[in-house]
């Protein structure tokens, strides 16, 4: 049995298990199952702990390789300047789609005031640590210093994956530069680190079927038919504009920037959604992300390791795309109606907020109070969404990694270093 449809299984049957205990527990009282079910969480967290574990070792290996094979500086800056024009191009593209339906929809017109009070104070506590991490985000300038590590070292320990990115872009680079001798004793190290590396994540990956059922039997377990019922308008307008950034978008995406039939490219990535799905992290994903890019999509290793890393850090699109439903929402539950101009203004404010977003889980919704805060939303409206964010988060990151695979392979397709493990992409070969 292939290994996406174990996952597939083990995600159907965590999520029957959860609501079968959830429903025992709140009808019949028997909490028995439910607390057994939510007993196994640890065993998923542990899984995560375990692939994540092997992210830093993974990154810098192949960024190092791929930064000191590129020959020179300008393989570089054209590889940065695809990848940063794609990742924000889509961004704003998500974002666009959901303002538009959020106009079309307006999911949050109808919520009686009894209602949304109710939710305000329900979630006021949690609401308002939110806002709070969001006001300690620091400003641009601020930002733009943390790039530059001052202890590499740090950063990695720290999981603080953009100046980490960048020093060791910086290092690759500086590496390329040597000697012959000392540059093949260099690069042949970090190829076996990335070698050793991806041995282990297929050993974690054995685990995976598991780890999903333990991750979603819990969650489940705990919220039951109210995660998936309560402001159920709101999350089926931001599930539908997922649903037509993923299909819409990133299918003309590969058929034409990457000369990939879009089934195809689907039909062998399929397994990372999933586990983005199921993470919630696209950190997390990360090795595996790399993995499926060069063995199932014939991405080279150099472009892999440049871009992915690059996307997991910067490209949010499902979180760009639920900023937007989320601020019209909350603005349209308070009778705000915000004019053209204050939505493009959120279009931008939403692009930049979700590359300041790291991959981590939920942290789309502490950014999106920097976002309602520049539309003039009122920022406790948060708790009018927190009910429902952890299985749209679940939604939004599969959503971005689907969006990272679907730059490797047009970057790689630009760079001509993109060969088709199935002999089934469309042969024409672009320009770099």
């Amino acid at each position: 049995m292939k290994l996406h449809t174990k996952i597939s299984i083990g995600l159907i049957a965590g999520a029957i298990a959860g609501v079968a205990g959830n429903v025992l527990a709140t009808k019949a009282g028997t909490t028995g199952v439910a607390d057994f079910l939510a007993a196994l969480r640890p065993f998923g967290d542990a899984w995560i702990r375990a692939i994540t574990a092997i992210v830093i070792p993974l990154v810098v290996a192949s960024l190092v390789v791929g930064a000191a094979s590129l020959g020179d500086m300008r393989s570089l800056g054209r590889m940065g300047g695809k990848t940063f024009g794609y990742y924000l191009t889509t961004t704003a593209i998500a974002v666009t789609i959901g303002l538009v339906l959020s106009n079309i929809v307006r999911p949050g017109a109808g919520m009686p005031e009894a209602s949304r009070d109710a939710l305000l104070a329900n979630f006021a506590e949690d609401a308002q640590g939110r806002i709070t991490l969001a006001q300690e985000t620091p400003g641009i300038a601020e930002m733009l210093l943390t790039m530059v590590p001052s202890n590499p070292i740090a950063a990695a320990a720290s999981g603080d994956m953009l100046p980490l990115i960048i020093f060791t872009l910086v290092f690759g680079a500086a590496a390329s530069m040597l000697a012959q001798e000392p540059k093949r004793i260099l690069v042949g190290f970090f190829e076996a680190v990335n070698l050793v590396s991806m041995t282990i994540i297929h050993w974690i990956m054995k685990l995976a079927p598991y780890a999903v059922f333990a991750l979603i039997a819990a969650i489940t377990a705990r919220f039951g038919y109210d995660i998936l019922q309560s402001l159920l308008v709101y999350a089926l307008t931001v599930v539908a504009g997922l649903a037509i950034h993923a299909f819409g978008t990133y299918s003309l995406a590969v058929r034409f920037l990457a000369g990939m039939k879009p089934w195809d490219f689907f039909r062998r990535i399929r397994e990372v959604p999933l586990l983005g799905f199921s993470t919630s992290s696209s950190n997390a994903t990360l090795p595996v992300t790399i993995t499926t890019a060069e063995e199932k999509l014939g991405v080279s290793t150099r472009i892999a390791g440049f871009v992915l890393p690059l996307g997991a850090t910067i490209n949010m699109d499902g979180t760009a795309l639920y900023q937007g439903v989320a601020v019209m929402f909350i603005a349209q539950v308070f009778g705000i109606e915000l004019h053209w101009a204050t939505q493009l203004t959120v279009v931008l404010t939403a692009t930049l907020a979700s590359i300041g977003a790291a991959g981590i889980p939920s942290a789309g919704i502490i950014t999106l109070a920097l976002v309602l805060k520049q539309a003039n939303v009122p920022e406790t409206g948060i708790a009018l969404i927190i009910g429902v964010d952890r299985i749209l988060d679940m939604c939004r990151t599969a959503v971005n990694i689907t969006g990272d695979l679907a730059c490797s392979a047009f970057v790689a397709r630009s760079e001509g270093e993109l060969i088709d493990p199935e002999a089934s992409i469309v042969p024409e070969t672009a320009g770099a």
